[in-house]
């Protein structure tokens, strides 16, 4: 309500001040329209304005400024020179320097950002530390956990289109995706609360660009800053054009332990493999163990030996043997074979056919053929 009565205002003014002084002699109401005309401008200019972020709209004011010193300088070097049209002149140079000024202050508006302002008076070598975070990182969670540690330093940048669909993610009618978008806000939360990290939300957007990836990389361009993420798809689109990556999930196949071939490892064998006979564990950092034999020994914990490791981009692989199992299985086939000869002691053979001319080869005693009846 009181922007629409200021707005109000402003038009009162500049219609006054047409019909008093009158810039058109003796058309007051020319005038009159002319302010109007002049209210209409500034207004529209302000709903243009309010799209613009901060930092830029700083940044245009300083360029303008800086412009309008500049022209201000120069034209008191050649004031002294007998020039053609030097009114001209004069309204020329001061209208190209503030222009130049504005557009090189609206560009580099991030200059003129908070983060940076502080990082410059507190330490200027952090002040390109930019760490662009997307919004799988976020939601992942494990980025909190990094920040405690204290191994990410500089500034944590989130523009406001990753929060926007972090918030679309929040409002899905799904509720899984709901559950994994309110657990992203949260983890923000909880990383903007700490004291050693210094968080920023950014406002700088690019409406010619539609998918939000493309949008994190010119961002960390414009910021010569870092992406943090965990998309492998990101990762490697950032890469091929020229912007550094750090990937949470390369992180956490960095930190996990070395296994080499022929260690002894304690696992709880959980599942059965995609191989017959096969066993799956885990160890505690979700690395997967594959056990040789395993499939017996589901829901106890065993000991078994490394006998080669495979590194994927997924992630690490550890195929293991069980001892016990390969001195089982001796065992279990000789009692196997006892087991079919003590059958075979209780159900021998049946006896082969007896030889020709044997009492079942020839015919009954007594016959019944023809030659007895007569």
């Amino acid at each position: 309500m009181w922007l629409i009565l200021f707005r109000t205002l402003v038009f009162v003014a500049l219609a006054w001040s047409g019909w008093h002084y009158i810039p058109v002699p003796g058309q007051p109401l020319a005038g009159v329209a002319l302010g109007l005309a002049a209210g209409l401008g500034i207004v529209l200019l302000e709903l243009q304005i309010h799209r613009v972020p901060p930092h830029n709209m700083v940044g245009a004011l300083v360029g303008g400024v800086t412009g309008l010193l500049g022209a201000s300088l120069v034209w008191g070097v050649i004031a002294g020179l007998d020039l053609v049209a030097e009114k001209f002149i004069h309204a020329v140079l001061i209208v190209f320097l503030i222009y130049i000024g504005i557009v090189i202050g609206t560009r580099r508006g991030e200059w003129f950002e908070p983060a940076r302002i502080i990082a410059a008076f507190k330490d200027a070598s952090r002040l390109r530390q930019y760490k662009v975070l997307d919004t799988s990182v976020i939601i992942d969670g494990r980025i909190a956990d990094v920040c405690e540690t204290g191994f990410l330093d500089g500034t944590l940048v989130v523009p406001q289109f990753v929060l926007r669909e972090l918030q679309q993610v929040a409002d899905s009618s799904d509720s899984m995706k709901r559950n994994r978008g309110r657990r992203g806000l949260d983890i923000l939360q909880r990383v903007q609360k700490m004291t050693n990290v210094q968080v920023q939300i950014v406002e700088t957007d690019f409406p010619e660009v539609r998918e939000v990836d493309m949008k994190l990389i010119e961002l960390a361009k414009r910021l010569s800053g870092k992406i943090v993420t965990n998309d492998f798809n990101l990762n490697k689109v950032a890469q091929l054009r020229g912007v550094a990556v750090l990937n949470i999930n390369e992180l956490s196949n960095a930190l996990k332990p070395v296994v080499l071939p022929g260690e002894v490892l304690r696992v709880f064998v959980l599942k059965e493999g995609k191989e017959p006979g096969q066993g799956v564990a885990y160890l505690d950092d979700g690395t997967m163990v594959v056990v040789d034999q395993g499939k017996r020994a589901i829901n106890r914990t065993i000991e078994v030996t490394v006998t080669s490791v495979l590194q994927t981009t997924a992630g690490k692989m550890i195929f293991c043997r069980w001892p016990e199992a390969s001195a089982a299985s001796p065992v279990e086939g000789n009692g196997r074979r006892d087991g079919r000869d003590r059958r075979e002691a209780r159900h021998p053979p049946s006896a082969a056919p007896r030889a020709e001319g044997g009492p079942e080869a020839g015919p009954p005693p007594g016959g019944g053929g023809p030659a007895a009846r007569d």
